[in-house]
């Protein structure tokens, strides 16, 4: 029998945005992109997972993972740990080591990955994942799709996920954003928000003026979320678990019949006019307006727009994600870690038969 194996992207590069500058997003140093790795690997071992294959992470992080794991000492060395591998390729500093990593994930058959990023990370995960479960652990400066959760207890639930003591219904479906430019039916995808922008270049990508978006539209809308998910749950919360999500069109504060105060950013509280919105159904293709300008996506501006160009978005399915609260919930209803782990006993039981 196979041992059951987990992937891990840590995108080095997240959390470390403009935003930072101009806002009051904080950062996660790669130091502690390093030390949540360790401890989601300690969650997953205490539930039997043998084995983690992550993708190399530049600029430390994974120096400092192999380095704690082999520092370890005292009752954290005695606790079973899931052998690490990393995956053999080149990185190239882009999106493009995301998906190539998953892809070799899946060819290893993976039983889930965990992510360790901002929405943007997500998002090129969640396009070519397929159906191997997320496990969402939140590292970036703007974030509405991962969660903020101790990464210890991120791998006590995605173990018990990929064992079988927790079922499918500790997994949530959540929706994509496809979006089409010029008749290509899948361009590009979104996990959160797709946003029209005056902005005629990508540059620093980042979202962070409001009066530069002309329209958008959510998967979800959440009120306790900053961005544009936070914009439209003012005007109508929208759960994951529902299957619609909204468009929304803006307009200047100073003439706009009605207008709200949302937080665009981390410390960034901006007054946003409102132009009218609606709820936009599964599979219903939403027509925006083309450029000049930009499209920005799971707030990054991505795309150039130039005068002409046709730009549809279909709300569909997206991957399958670990509900971390249900599967903790069912562990404690119903005991599943009440005494040592299967991995833990065995290693319990060699000790006790040494003479």
């Amino acid at each position: 029998m196979d041992k059951i194996a987990v992937g891990v992207i840590a995108n080095p590069a997240s959390g470390r945005d403009i935003r930072r500058l101009v806002a009051g997003a904080s950062v996660f140093d790669n130091a502690e992109k390093g030390s949540m790795v360790l401890r989601l690997m300690a969650g997953l071992g205490a539930t039997g997972v043998e084995r983690v294959v992550m993708m190399p992470a530049g600029d430390g992080v994974s120096a400092r993972l192999v380095r704690a794991l082999e520092g370890r000492t005292g009752d954290f060395a005695e606790r079973p740990m899931p052998a690490l591998e990393f995956l053999d390729m080149t990185l190239r500093g882009n999106a493009t080591d995301t998906a190539s990593a998953v892809a070799q994930m899946l060819l290893k058959r993976v039983a889930a990955i965990a992510v360790l990023g901002g929405d943007g990370t997500h998002r090129i995960v969640a396009k070519v994942c397929g159906d191997t479960p997320l496990c969402t652990l939140s590292t970036g400066t703007n974030n509405a799709f991962p969660h903020m959760c101790e990464a210890t207890i991120a791998g006590l639930a995605t173990g018990l996920v990929v064992s079988g003591r927790v079922g499918p219904e500790a997994l949530r479906r959540e929706k994509l954003l496809w979006v089409s430019r010029n008749g290509d039916p899948r361009h590009d995808a979104a996990v959160v928000d797709v946003a029209v922008s005056g902005s005629r270049w990508v540059g620093a990508r980042a979202l962070w003026r409001i009066g530069d978006i002309r329209e958008f539209l959510v998967t979800f809308a959440s009120p306790s979320a900053v961005g544009l998910s936070a914009v439209a749950a003012l005007l109508e919360p929208v759960p994951r678990s529902a299957r619609h999500g909204l468009h929304v069109r803006l307009a200047d504060p100073a003439r706009a019949a009605s207008v709200l105060t949302a937080p665009l950013a981390p410390g960034l509280i901006v007054p946003v006019g409102i132009a009218g919105y609606r709820r936009i159904e599964p599979g219903e293709v939403t027509r925006l307006e083309g450029g000049p300008g930009s499209l920005a996506l799971d707030g990054e501006r991505e795309l150039e727009l130039a005068a002409g160009d046709e730009v549809g978005v279909r709300l569909g399915e997206g991957p399958l994600t670990i509900d971390v609260d249900e599967v903790m919930g069912q562990a404690a209803r119903r005991g599943l870690l009440n005494g040592a782990c299967p991995s833990l006993r065995r290693d319990i039981h060699h000790k006790e038969a040494v003479p």
